[in-house]
């Protein structure tokens, strides 16, 4: 089993196709492209925790769909954008604000949001996030797992310590 990370994949976000400037002609080709990179990444019995802003302007039975197509456990740490009923759909295997888990041998405190201090981070624990969609300069021992500086799939740890 592996565990992956991404956030702010905004399936059914017409807007997110221009604010984000994501390299696809519609709606219908980002949905299709991430769910063919999630899981040519992500194996069913792998793990993804997903750091928020899953789907934007979708219903939660739509929502509940779009989860059963992706491989693996999925865990949800909720951003701006999940709304309750996204966010308490049963096809996710956890849901919360903000989690620290240990992932691959290091420490993560795992949130939506970025933070400019948080949990032992002078202990190396990371600090993994969403939402800034590559705008925001890192912290060291901090990175944005979200699709747009992530080729658009989910990742490991072993490959932000790489890039």
């Amino acid at each position: 089993m592996a565990i992956f990370f991404t956030a702010d994949t905004h399936f059914n976000h017409a807007g997110a196709l221009a604010l984000y400037r994501r390299p696809f002609a519609s709606v219908r080709e980002m949905n299709a492209a991430m769910i063919q990179r999630w899981n040519a990444t992500v194996g069913p019995d792998d793990e993804v925790w997903h750091l928020g802003d899953f789907a934007l302007k979708t219903e939660a039975a739509d929502a509940a769909i779009l989860l059963r197509m992706l491989n693996g456990r999925k865990h949800l740490v909720q951003g701006n954008n999940d709304p309750p009923d996204i966010a308490g759909l049963p096809e996710w295997t956890s849901s919360q604000p903000y989690i620290e888990i240990e992932a691959d041998g290091h420490r993560a405190v795992l949130c939506h949001f970025a933070f400019r201090t948080w949990n032992a981070m002078k202990k190396g624990t990371l600090n993994l996030h969403g939402h800034s969609h590559g705008r925001l300069k890192p912290l060291p021992r901090q990175a944005d797992v979200g699709v747009d500086v992530r080729d658009f799939r989910p990742i490991r740890l072993a490959e932000l310590h790489r890039g």
